[in-house]
């Protein structure tokens, strides 16, 4: 079977790790970049032996053979390839946030809908192999049904050292890191039928917030609480991951920020230590973020070989993007949303 060829538009800072990845999966070649600076498309395109270099995206889609492309611009840019790819029938992968807002994302899902292309969202974060492995402990030990959860992101990660320009955006801590916390928790208990969202800012260097509590009721009654945070001073504080409580009816399960999960029901703590990948390419404090980069890459591909939906297909990334800018909603109204229907004050 011949591998599928693509193009990755962007030269950004988490590119080089997302390229990184895709050289991790069989069955995919890439054979151009994009970057609206040539020079810096050229730096990328020499250290992964890239063939193709373009600072005019219309021109890579029109002379390339392209099976797909994965688009790592910045997300504002996003409106603009999508279409442009879309009019050469070419299936699209893009980073999150998707959209800016959720106009936009539904507007990107209609295009590519009208026009038969495939358009999936590299939301990783779902991938990551302890998050993968609680979900199977819910289904298959005998904890019973979840009736609350809580998700806590807690970090002074030094996001800005390598993202300067994220000090600037007006909106932060949720488009950010809350695009995967959010997405994390409809993967783990469903849809989130009331939403009501707290934000704040501790960095007074920054425009945005990077503080955000959001509470949720999801799936059958989950009461799910999401904490995220950049401006913490904990232990482990550094790691750029989420621990996870999960109370049943009859136990619980707990997820670690050292890849322990602990299963306990009336016969005990079960305790079990995910493995995560090691590769050559990853910086030891994202190893497991960027292994479940390798997994999101080799699931897509997948899907663009079956023609099967993905998992974080737009259509699905659309619901997560609800609950992202039903926070903002909610935290500058101090008011309780109903995710894709109508608001009213707690």
């Amino acid at each position: 079977m011949r591998p599928l060829r693509f193009a990755v538009l962007g030269s950004r800072y988490w590119a080089q790790f997302q390229i990184a990845a895709w050289g991790e999966v069989e069955g995919a070649e890439l054979v151009a970049i994009y970057n609206r600076t040539r020079a810096k498309a050229e730096t990328t395109a020499g250290r992964f032996g890239i063939p193709a270099v373009y600072d005019d995206a219309e021109a890579m889609f029109a002379r390339e053979k392209l099976d797909f492309v994965d688009i790592i611009t910045h997300p504002s840019t996003f409106s603009h390839f999508v279409p442009l790819a879309t009019r050469y029938h070419i299936p699209v992968i893009c980073q999150k946030p998707m959209a800016p807002d959720l106009n936009t994302g539904e507007e990107m899902v209609r295009i590519c809908r009208e026009a038969g292309v495939p358009f999936m969202v590299h939301e990783n974060w779902r991938w990551q192999p302890q998050i993968r492995e609680l979900k199977r402990a819910l289904h298959e030990a005998d904890v019973g049904k979840p009736f609350r959860a809580r998700l806590m992101y807690s970090s002074n990660y030094p996001v800005f050292v390598n993202e300067p320009q994220l000090r600037d955006l007006e909106q932060f801590m949720l488009t950010d890191m809350g695009t995967h916390i959010l997405d994390v928790a409809r993967y783990l208990f469903g849809e989130a039928s009331v939403l009501y969202c707290q934000t704040g800012r501790v960095d007074p260097t920054i425009r945005g917030e990077d503080v955000a509590t959001v509470m949720m009721e999801m799936g059958e009654g989950v009461t799910v609480t999401c904490e995220m945070s950049y401006a913490s001073r904990l232990e482990h504080q550094s790691f750029p991951q989420v621990c996870i409580l999960v109370e049943c009816e009859r136990g619980s399960v707990a997820l670690a920020l050292d890849y322990w999960i602990r299963t306990t029901t009336e016969a005990g703590t079960f305790s079990k230590r995910c493995h995560v990948p090691w590769y050559s390419w990853m910086e030891p404090m994202h190893q497991v973020v960027h292994a479940s980069i390798v997994s999101c890459n080799a699931h897509l591909l997948e899907c663009l070989r079956t023609g099967r939906e993905a998992e974080t297909s737009a259509e699905d990334n659309l619901k997560t993007l609800q609950l992202v800018y039903g926070s903002y909603d909610s935290a500058a109204g101090r008011k309780v949303v109903f995710p894709g229907g109508t608001a009213g004050r707690p």
